[in-house]
């Protein structure tokens, strides 16, 4: 390969994973009318369309979706393999990029963290917050943490936390006015607070509930949609309704009466957090010991 058809082909990653001519040119340090003449040149080469463009938005074509899904593994790894030689540093270095869910990066990230950037000031940390289940390949990510029932049987998986539970709960002056359900099925008759995915075309999450062997997925309806489980919290804490947050997301409020818990005999424990990668990626020194500092060792 060329030099010319590399850095175009950089030029096409950026674009087609920002979805943003402006955003691709800032990060790549060009203006946006030099970036789409690379583009044009570059599809005029090879003779084939690569991106859709209208005045709104900026999407792959399906030849363009087989070119991104097909090539930016292939430079992720190269950039790994540079990333890598940095064992030969004497002090560990680099960025790590890693995706999580709200309540995970809180908990569980950061306290890691508190553990290796101080004593290691060449490591950077960049933190995407994202409830769906990122393709890490494709989006340039490290490694993502989610609970270990929702990672790809083809990654590594490292258990970061101990089991986890979900949790239903509401305001005591939403339980003034209702009465507390004692089923699943109850939900019916109260507004709870949704979490739209950006997976699956952005659907509603689904309650999941289990008792006794008998598992029930309800999906619950009310007033408020949200896309994060911060705003599930303040909306549960302000009377909005009822809210299914991880239980350690809810507990410290529950501890303080700011929130009722209720269908806790509903919830069992299911699998902790994980930190997941994949299994080809050759790890830096940094990456290393962030994952040393993540791992649950148990109490």
């Amino acid at each position: 390969m060329n030099r010319d058809n590399a850095s175009d082909l950089l030029a096409f990653l950026a674009v087609a994973r920002e979805r943003s001519f402006t955003r691709a040119a800032a990060q790549l340090g060009m203006t946006q009318s030099a970036l789409s003449q690379i583009i044009r040149n570059l599809e005029e080469r090879i003779g084939v369309r690569l991106l859709n463009r209208t005045t709104r938005s900026v999407t792959p074509t399906q030849a363009g979706e087989r070119l991104f899904l097909s090539i930016g593994p292939k430079f992720n790894e190269m950039d790994a393999e540079l990333a890598a030689l940095s064992e030969f540093r004497e002090k560990p270095a680099g960025t790590v990029r890693l995706t999580a869910t709200e309540y995970a990066a809180a908990e569980i990230l950061l306290p890691a963290l508190n553990k290796i950037l101080p004593t290691h000031p060449d490591i950077h940390v960049e933190v995407v917050i994202d409830y769906g289940l990122t393709n890490i390949v494709a989006q340039q990510v490290d490694a993502g943490i989610r609970p270990g029932e929702l990672v790809a049987k083809d990654m590594i998986a490292v258990r970061v936390s101990p089991d986890l539970r979900m949790a239903v709960v509401g305001s005591p002056a939403y339980f003034a006015e209702r009465k507390r359900p004692k089923t699943p099925q109850d939900l019916t008759h109260h507004n709870c607070l949704n979490l739209r995915l950006p997976t699956h075309g952005g659907s509603i999450y689904v309650w999941e509930f289990e008792k006794n062997g008998r598992e029930l997925n309800v999906r619950v309806e009310g007033q408020l949609v949200f896309n994060t489980a911060g705003l599930l919290l303040q909306g549960a804490l302000r009377g909005f309704g009822l809210a299914y947050l991880t239980e350690g997301h809810a507990q410290p409020y529950i501890a303080k009466g700011q929130l009722v818990r209720v269908l806790a005999d509903w919830c069992p424990p299911f699998s902790g957090y994980h930190l997941y990668y994949p299994s080809r990626r050759q790890p830096t020194p940094a990456f290393s010991l962030l994952v040393e500092a993540l791992r649950y060792r148990g109490k």
